[in-house]
């Protein structure tokens, strides 16, 4: 161990030497490179985590670089994918960690494979669909994992810690319903991002340290523009809960996952939702993102070089790439989760 580089956080007493020797040996997946999952993977590295997996499927655009902590102006003009370019970034910091970039989009067909095996898993994610996913994954084999999310002046995070705290799907069994703020919608501002990921890395080197018991099984949202806290228990699972409670992995079998298919040439069809979408509401949100052409029946909206259909079902077709991975990334950046 380099005693001198890790010497201010061993003389830490929570965490001391053998708590510095855990982190060293452990395995800590990142799930999303983007404002949350960038600064969770450098702090990570800094801390001396000793492998890093970081699972990403989109690139890094210059509107990413006033949140996102680890790329700068040449990894935007470059279009780098995010997992590659947040890799160069850590190793630069610390050439002892050993990273493991993946430029994909997590599936209930490769979740196991791309989570698995680790020490806790961090939320990054920009949508519901895929934290589902990852809660069945993490509370079928054990593993702890950190939600996190932000937007505006809001965030929110909770550990999850299977078989000792309520997990994703026992606070909301199903997703929330209808257009969701996003960063493209709604903005954001960077202090959010960073608070959120640092409460999620505290967490994490605490469960890597073999300090779990330290962890507060709570859902603590903050509102960093009014200054304001909540913090609400989650030591208490639901008994009747499908995935922590029944053990019915509804998502990682694909059952609850919207399904989506090629749709023609050079576009992608996302199939409905489970949740109607009001298109005046949209429309007015979108409006001052790009062209919008609306009525009762769909909404027509240009996002350059893409052009994406969403019907009053959930339901959308997104021209201009037949790239699952994108279609996904755009509708859960202008529609929401």
């Amino acid at each position: 161990m380099d005693r001198e580089r890790y010497s201010r956080q061993i003389l830490f007493p929570p965490l001391g030497e053998e708590g510095q020797e855990r982190l060293l040996a452990a395995r800590a997946v990142v799930m999303g490179c983007g404002a949350l999952g960038s600064f969770q993977a450098g702090a990570l590295a800094r801390a001396g985590v000793g492998e890093i997996v970081l699972i990403d499927r989109d690139y890094v655009e210059s509107s990413n670089v006033q949140r996102q902590w680890l790329y700068d102006e040449a990894d935007a003009a470059e279009a780098l994918p995010k997992a590659i370019a947040a890799a160069r970034k850590l190793v630069a910091l610390n050439s002892a960690v050993r990273v493991h970039p993946v430029v994909a989009d997590l599936t209930p067909q490769n979740a196991e494979d791309l989570l698995l095996p680790a020490g806790v898993i961090l939320d990054g994610a920009d949508n519901f669909e895929t934290r589902y996913v990852v809660n069945d994954v993490a509370v079928k084999h054990g593993v702890p994992w950190i939600y996190g999310a932000a937007v505006a002046s809001y965030g929110a995070t909770m550990p999850i810690l299977p078989g000792r705290t309520a997990c994703l799907a026992c606070l909301w069994p199903e997703a929330p319903g209808g257009p969701q703020p996003t960063c493209d919608t709604a903005g954001v501002l960077n202090v959010i991002t960073s608070l959120v990921a640092s409460l999620q890395v505290t967490d994490a080197l605490k469960i890597l340290a073999g300090k779990v018991a330290e962890v507060e099984p709570r859902l603590l949202s903050v509102d960093v523009w009014k200054n304001t806290w909540r913090g609400i228990s989650t030591r208490e699972r639901d008994p009747q809960c499908p995935a922590c409670g029944r053990r019915e992995f509804r998502y990682l079998a694909g059952a609850e996952r919207p399904p989506i298919s090629l749709c023609g040439r050079n576009s992608v069809q996302i199939h409905a939702r489970r949740h109607p979408v009001d298109l005046g509401v949209l429309a007015e949100t979108l409006r001052p993102l790009g062209a919008v052409r609306a009525n009762e029946f769909a909404l027509r909206f240009l996002c350059s070089p893409y052009e994406m259909t969403i019907f009053p079902d959930g339901r959308a077709i997104v021209k201009g790439t037949n790239d699952i991975g994108i279609a996904r990334s755009l509708y859960a950046r202008y529609i929401g989760a």
